[in-house]
């Protein structure tokens, strides 16, 4: 099953790409322009191994800032499988273009790909519950709106982009604050409107001081199943609108016993940083 993400709008996909050109292409493609004209042709992309394929918008787009004659067009959908062997985009354009985006559209798609499949596999263990898998803000420096796309495109929910999107209350800022309830009460005088209050809590003491100072989100952090269930309970009987993320540890093997509990949300950064590259290739024909 194919999910569909949100790309990030031009203005922001441009500035990426562009940095990201002038990184592999320096002073000049010293190979490319000392040899190929401005002759049109045509390649493909392959799939060297199966996977799930993310990225091809922003392939395309790679190749259109270099020259906007180029035409990339998917053979299979965004957030679709594919086996080895497989075709995945036909390209045509000046020859030029072609090979100078080669690397950079290839790297993007390969490393998006790759959290894409990690993400559905993780997904595809709690598909039948209510628990949303969730990414986090461990992703690689530069690439955490496309790392975020990929994750939604394998079926997840993107957590907040960064400091700025909710507040969260981690345990290093409870320790500052000198408790939950004296941070909370300090951060709600402070933040606006329509700002939520998440709380980081270990134990069910933590949890309960959340409860009783209204955190919006409560995090049951590196909990044992048996004590997040019993944090779920307590949660649930206190107020039915709090929303309750689960985080620490979670596995493709444990991640079904946490959704088991009636946690709403689970997040991971393992579908970011333990996934694999799919390998791609391309072909000038």
């Amino acid at each position: 099953m194919s999910h569909f993400g949100v790309l990030p709008p031009r203005l922001v996909l441009d500035r990426l790409l562009h940095d990201w050109l002038l990184e592999d292409i320096g002073r000049g493609d010293r190979t490319t322009q000392a040899l190929i004209t401005k002759e049109v042709r045509q390649a493909k992309w392959m799939a060297k191994a199966s996977g799930v394929i993310a990225g091809l918008p922003i392939a395309a787009r790679v190749f259109q800032l270099l020259d906007e004659k180029v035409s990339f067009i998917p053979v299979v959908a965004e957030g679709s499988s594919c086996e080895a062997g497989k075709v995945v985009a036909q390209i045509d354009g000046p020859l030029d273009a072609l090979l100078m985006g080669e690397r950079v559209a290839l790297n993007i798609v390969m490393r998006l790909s790759g959290v894409a499949k990690l993400t559905q596999n993780y997904v595809e263990q709690i598909a039948d519950l209510p628990a949303k898998l969730v990414d986090t803000r461990k992703t690689t420096p530069g690439l955490r709106l496309l790392e975020k796309y990929a994750t939604t495109v394998g079926g997840a929910v993107n957590h907040r982009m960064g400091l700025d999107d909710a507040v969260m209350i981690k345990d290093n800022h409870i320790a500052a604050a000198g408790g939950i309830g004296k941070a909370i009460v300090q951060i709600r005088s402070s933040i606006p409107y329509p700002l939520t209050i998440e709380v980081e809590t270990e134990s069910l003491e933590q949890v309960q001081e959340a409860l009783q100072h209204r955190s919006d989100i409560i995090m049951l952090d590196n909990m044992p199943v048996d004590l997040m269930r019993q944090a779920v309970d307590i949660i649930r009987q206190h107020d039915s609108h709090v929303k309750i993320e689960a985080s620490g540890n979670i596995t493709l093997d444990t991640i079904r016993a946490v959704a088991e509990t009636g946690v709403d949300y689970i997040s991971s950064s393992a579908p970011i940083t333990k996934s694999s590259w799919l390998d791609l290739s391309m072909r000038i024909e």
